[in-house]
């Protein structure tokens, strides 16, 4: 019970994988799920792929490992044993495993800007992004105006990798001369493996994953520990017993005489303090070090079907000896009390427990993490003692999407609120838990709710969250009222964890990764040069034609007045394009059969990929040249081309299609079945004339990367909107009175709206005006509905590591080195612990203080009184703000006026600020400098009034 959550008190007694069954078949109904009760035989392991053992002896595993390795074809091997703050995993894929894709990551590509004809040659890219290519990576080259030599398609080797450019590993002396243009694509190469069996491995491991490097001699002895353990248990028939001295120094004994068998390759130090404590916890599989093991093995196991990510190679060993209790347990204290946690007490003892159980936590975020989170404190027993509560918030409702890592939810709670249903979850892992769901964001509308009291209570807070500004706002709610924060977050196969702790770490808001480059807005909509470019471009005109348009036409025909009103106010560029969209939906074109919505969508198609591409064309000719003389279609411009539309093109005929019915629920138009139909959906298409098209010559394109628009205002705007006011109000009188067009919020994860049809089919009619590669759908949606991609092993692993730490937050007695914050990508695998920085401290004459320190005042102090107290720490207050208002500044004589006033009325009568009931205090700024008149920063000052 303490680290199985498809168990409960009533399955007590029963066969653990039929226990298991109901639940995990529940998690997918796709997956077939069988079960073995009988004593499994190497044969039985034949109708496999991958096996995974995690409760077997040595000498046993030797043998199934052996059946595998040598079988036809190798069935991959994953051993995981989880022994109380110890683990170990093993893996064998067999003697030859190929790896076709070792990180996962997409080929890295680069913008070529020119090639010499030298030898080596020296290929330089555009600055656009940096180049990601390494010494001895294959490349292959496309699209070279020029030096068309290169185009042969055949994979060349590069080295001298920079962030911009490479050097070729070829004699370009007697090619044509490049004259530009040109794409370089990575080509990832296929790795074979030869894995050893446990046989040989467990005598010569070779070299061992390092995931802790202040723990870098620790892997050779948990090699020997894990050994020792299965000969202490083969030779007694159990585990040592926790807090048993006699069976701990039997343990240190048994690896004594196995170091020394070792010879020249023995150990130097056993550490036998160590070895005591696996020995204690030998019995005891915790809930966390099972998460993170969980994820690790998930992952290897998908390896291991699909080829794709590097493998474990072989063994990995990993322990937080750390989260023990600083201080001595007596022996007593590790006695079973025949509860659900006795796993945990054998590890922590009892006084722990008590602490864990009595825990007041704040989870924020019941998504991916929040659901495993709530799960390992379930199992944990984390606040539920009676004087424990938990508190778990989230604004968000469950879709399906969800279903792949938020394993707390199932299929019939699609639309319920997340919070509800994943505390509903923990609750039925474990009932003793006191838990209160909240579907509220956490932000300052919301410090009603979270106020003073909420956060003083907490013992320790958890983010789950899935956004940076959320993590900034909880991480500065931690500062101020010093509480620890344990902050985590996945990418794919990536994770992180970090330990905010006061006064001991520094905070999260204290380094932060660069924002992410923008494409700027020209080269989204006139000069794209990746699918990117084009995805982005393609969302905003879905946005723009279906949602933000018959929204405005809504808002004309709601309240014309009004809404012309504020058409006239504003005045500008935006107001002009607001009015033309709605003029468009109203009168030219607005559909009133299915048939017009198939007119649009093909005039539509005309306009994007064809008449604009003509237009840009004309205005920038292929030999067209910028003010400097350069040629304007330089490198990352890429020249467009018009498409012809065609109807025995499916691609063009499913935009069409898609644009057609979206344009018809618009209008709520019925959509008739036969426009799924190709060969009738053409005839349709058939009877449309398409105007001819006509450049002209005074239109404006801008090519400037730093405009923010491509709206640009003019001096005639306003008579322009006047007109435009005009024309609408008699297309009015042709529109019943009750009319509303019905706006399509983009929705990606339901495959039957047509919303990725269009997106995708939208980018990638786009990606061949320009020549860029086309995408499939789910490409689409990844990138167009910005989906940071989650999975299950990472996301286990995480929590499962932050869990770790818990225990130390919740002891209360830990130093900064016993803290780690994590890095782990389990594609690669790679491991990267470490202990937190700690925080900045400033200094001022026998005071020092850091991020963590807020000084605070009592007793409804004046300004006079705040000034003194400041005074009398050596500092010289020149001004003090409160929010955006100057409460005082020693320039202003009539501030002086404001001696006697107390803090608090003056944030009542200068800044007119209404201080609310559940507010006992206000936190002012403060600037100052010393006596030899440099500036000192202090910490925040706050000023109790209550």
């Amino acid at each position: 019970m303490s680290s199985n959550f498809v168990f409960s008190e009533k399955d007590l007694g029963k066969n653990r994988a039929l226990a298991s069954i109901q639940k995990l078949q529940e998690l997918n109904n796709a997956v077939a799920i069988s079960t073995l009760t009988t004593k499994l035989t190497k044969e039985q392991l034949s109708d496999f792929q991958a096996v995974v053992f995690t409760d077997i002896n040595l000498e046993s595993a030797i043998e199934f490992n052996d059946y595998c390795h040598n079988h036809k074809p190798p069935i991959a091997f994953i051993k995981a044993e989880v022994r109380g703050l110890f683990g170990s995993t093993f893996c064998d894929f067999g003697p030859e495993f190929t790896v076709f894709d070792v990180d996962g990551n997409e080929p890295h590509t680069g913008i070529i800007a020119s090639i010499g004809n030298d030898n080596p040659a020296l290929v330089s890219c555009v600055d656009d992004e940096r180049l990601e290519f390494e010494d001895g990576d294959l490349v292959v080259f496309s699209e070279i105006r020029g030096m068309t030599e290169l185009n042969d398609g055949k994979p060349r080797k590069i080295k001298n990798a920079r962030p911009y450019s490479f050097t070729l590993e070829e004699d370009t002396t007697n090619f044509g001369a490049y004259e530009r243009g040109g794409i370089v694509t990575q080509v990832k190469q296929p790795k074979v493996l030869k894995f050893k069996p446990l046989r040989e491995a467990i005598k010569d491991p070779g070299d061992f994953l390092l995931s802790d490097f202040s723990k870098f001699d620790r892997p050779p002895l948990l090699h020997l520990a894990f050994q020792s353990l299965d000969k202490f248990v083969a030779e007694l028939g159990r585990f040592p017993v926790a807090g048993s001295e006699e069976d701990a120094q039997k343990l240190i004994s048994i690896t004594t005489d196995l170091n020394e068998s070792l010879g020249e390759g023995k150990l130097d130090d056993i550490n036998p303090k160590l070895l005591r404590h696996f020995a204690f916890g030998a019995r005891a599989v915790l809930n966390p070090m099972a998460a993170m093991f969980g994820g690790i093995v998930g992952q290897e196991v998908m390896k291991a079907c699909s080829g794709k990510f590097h493998p474990l190679f072989q063994f990995f060993y990993f322990d937080s000896v750390e989260s023990l209790p600083t201080e001595p347990l007596d022996p007593s204290d590790f006695k079973p009390l025949n509860s659900r946690y006795d796993a945990q007490i054998s590890v922590f003892g009892s006084k722990l427990q008590k602490k864990l159980e009595d825990a007041i936590v704040f989870v924020v975020g019941s998504g991916a993490l929040g659901c495993e989170f709530l799960k390992n404190l379930a199992l944990m027993g984390v606040s539920c003692g009676k004087h424990g509560k938990l508190t778990i918030t989230d604004d968000d409702v469950i879709e399906k999407s969800n279903l792949s890592r938020q394993f707390l939810f199932r299929d019939w709670n699609i639309g319920q609120p997340k919070s509800t249903v994943a505390a509903s979850a923990a609750s039925s892992i474990n009932p003793l838990m006191h838990i209160e769901a909240l579907q509220n964001r956490v932000g300052t509308e919301t410090e009603s709710v979270f106020h003073d009291a909420f956060w003083e209570n907490l013992n320790v807070v958890i983010n789950a969250l899935d956004n940076v500004n959320a993590r900034l706002y909880v991480d500065q709610r931690c500062l101020y009222f010093q509480k620890p924060l344990l902050e985590s977050g996945t990418l794919g196969a990536k994770c992180n964890t970090q330990m905010v702790i006061p006064h001991l770490t520094e905070n999260y808001g204290a380094s932060r990764d660069p924002p992410e480059k923008q494409a700027p807005m020209c080269t989204v909509h006139s000069f794209p040069h990746n699918i990117d470019h084009c995805l982005t471009w393609a969302r905003s005109e879905f946005e723009g034609l279906l949602e933000k348009t018959p929204a405005e036409a809504n808002a004309y025909l709601s309240n014309p007045s009004e809404y012309t009103s504020a058409m006239r106010s504003a005045g500008d560029a935006q107001a002009r394009d607001n009015l033309e969209r709605v003029i468009e939906c109203l009168d030219s074109e607005r559909c009133e059969s299915f048939q017009d919505c198939i007119t649009w969508a093909r005039l539509k198609f005309e306009d994007y990929f064809s008449n604009r591409v003509k237009q840009l064309t004309y205005t920038f000719p292929e030999d067209a040249a910028t003010s400097t003389g350069a040629p304007f279609w330089s490198a990352p411009k890429r020249f467009p081309r018009a498409v012809q539309f065609e109807t025995s093109d499916s691609s063009h005929l499913h935009f069409i299609m898609a644009a057609s019915i979206l344009r018809a629920e618009t209008f709520g138009i019925p959509i008739p079945d036969w426009v799924k139909n190709p060969k009738k959906l053409a005839e349709a298409i058939d009877k449309i004339i398409v105007p001819d098209f006509k450049p002209k010559a005074d239109v404006k394109i801008v090519t400037d990367e730093r405009a923010t628009t491509l709206a640009t205002a003019s001096v005639d705007d306003a008579d322009v909107i006047n007109q435009l006011i005009s024309k609408l109000e008699q297309y009015r009188k042709n529109i019943p009175s009750d009319f509303r067009m019905k706006p399509i919020q983009f929705e990606k994860d339901d495959d039957t709206n047509y919303h990725m049809d269009m997106i995708a089919a939208l980018a990638n009619m786009r990606a061949r005006n320009y020549s860029i590669p086309e995408v499939d759908k789910l490409q689409a949606k990844l990138i167009a509905g910005r989906i940071i991609p989650a999975i299950a092993t990472a996301t286990a692993m995480a929590t499962g590591l932050v869990c770790l730490d818990l225990y130390k937050v919740i002891d209360g007695s830990h130093k900064l080195e016993d803290y780690r914050n994590t890095f782990a990508n389990l594609a690669l695998p790679l491991f990267s612990i470490a202990e937190p920085v700690g925080p900045k401290v400033i200094k001022h004459q026998n005071l020092s203080w850091t991020v963590w320190d807020r000084w605070i005042i009592k007793n409804n102090p004046t300004l006079r009184e705040l000034l003194q107290w400041l005074s009398d720490k050596g500092l010289n207050a020149y001004s003090i703000s409160f929010g955006s208002c100057l409460l005082y500044n020693s320039m202003f004589p009539r501030h002086k006026e404001r001696m006697d006033k107390t803090m608090a009325d003056l944030a009542r009568d200068v800044a007119k600020v209404e201080l609310p009931p559940y507010r006992n205090h206000l936190d002012v700024v403060v600037a100052c400098e010393d006596d030899d008149d440099n500036d000192v920063d202090i910490p925040q000052v706050s000023v109790y009034f209550r």
